[in-house]
């Protein structure tokens, strides 16, 4: 669905009157001399004129509710849904988990390249990409950094050579493309895969999405409800500054909490680093999506997920939160 484009069509300030510079005649509406018809006399003077009818008054319009733009049941039930399989899979087996990122990654892979396509004609190679995510992935839990990054050069190479298969006309912003996407989802989300192995893995990784979402939920509250300053108008129209300082304060007072409980060997004041981080590379993550999909002209990168859109939107926020969270607790308590 095309979006509000960048700048208003009469130039200015969204926020002018359009009908301001439009003038139909050569003087202004309220002067009585350019409503004489050309051809006829005008009124003398000292001559009586007819009274000019009163206009009738209009009914102020109505205020308008604010909207949160999207079906909140839906979107509530979805991410509930989500919620359960994602945790249930983290705390039963963490290899079960590892293959719901891996998952995660391929439909997120494809919903990327598939939107390169169709709005920019750019032809990323959709199955090394998908083989080498779901490797990527699993090469970080089992390998580590080093697992990650072998993949990651294995997957960019694939790429290389999957599309020698095709004309060369196109190829240099093909193969970028899939270069970008392979680091961009895949190689991002292998850090949530590290942070899995330490022994204290899982309650990690609920530490990371507890702090994502509540950044995102603070940020929408506040913002929803005090919001008036705009953060970042030409890239996000929705997101404010107050936004901003509600997630900010959401995610530093639960970092507090689930470094001090979740985390062995985590204290408080670690915990408000970690979730003025999360606050910040969370809202980064959505404007740097928010960017990618002005430039397609796209309001979601899908459809699978009703009320949140594609999996892609979704992750927006997750996989740039991601290495954050794993380099600052292996800071703050080590890779243990």
């Amino acid at each position: 669905m095309p979006i509000v484009p960048d700048e208003p069509a009469h130039g200015g300030d969204q926020d002018d009157d359009p009908g301001a510079a439009r003038l139909s005649g050569p003087l202004f509406r309220d002067d009585p001399s350019s409503t004489v018809p050309l051809g006829e006399p005008s009124h003398h003077p000292q001559s009586p004129q007819e009274p000019m009818p009163s206009a009738a008054p209009q009914p102020a319009p109505a205020p308008q509710k604010k909207s949160a733009g999207r079906d909140l049941g839906a979107a509530i039930g979805v991410g509930v849904g989500l919620g359960v399989v994602i945790v249930a899979s983290l705390f039963i087996v963490k290899a079960v988990f590892v293959g719901v990122v891996a998952v995660a990654v391929v439909v997120g892979l494809w919903e990327l390249t598939s939107r390169l396509e169709e709005r920019k004609g750019i032809k990323a190679p959709l199955v090394p990409l998908a083989l080498g995510g779901a490797a990527m992935v699993v090469a970080g839990y089992v390998r580590g950094a080093e697992g990650a990054w072998v993949a990651m050069a294995l997957t960019a190479l694939a790429v290389l050579v999957w599309r020698m298969t095709e004309p060369p006309e196109g190829y240099l912003k093909d193969v970028t493309a899939g270069v970008f996407a392979a680091f961009y989802v895949p190689f991002l989300a292998t850090f949530v895969a590290m942070m899995l192995t330490a022994d204290d893995g899982p309650r990690r990784v609920l530490t990371f999405l507890l702090l994502t979402v509540v950044s995102d939920t603070g940020a929408y509250a506040i913002g929803w409800r005090f919001g008036k300053n705009k953060l970042a108008p030409r890239i996000s129209p929705g997101k404010t500054r107050e936004g901003l300082f509600g997630a900010v304060t959401f995610a530093m007072a639960a970092g507090a909490l689930c470094m001090q409980f979740l985390i062995d060997g985590g204290s408080w004041w670690q915990g408000l680093v970690l979730g003025l981080a999360v606050a910040v590379s969370a809202t980064l993550g959505d404007l740097g999506e928010s960017m990618i999909k002005r430039d397609l002209g796209i309001k979601d990168m899908g459809t699978l997920l009703p009320g949140h859109g594609g999996i892609m939107d979704r992750l927006d926020s997750l996989l740039p939160t991601a290495p954050v969270v794993w380099l600052l607790l292996v800071i703050f308590v080590g890779s243990g």
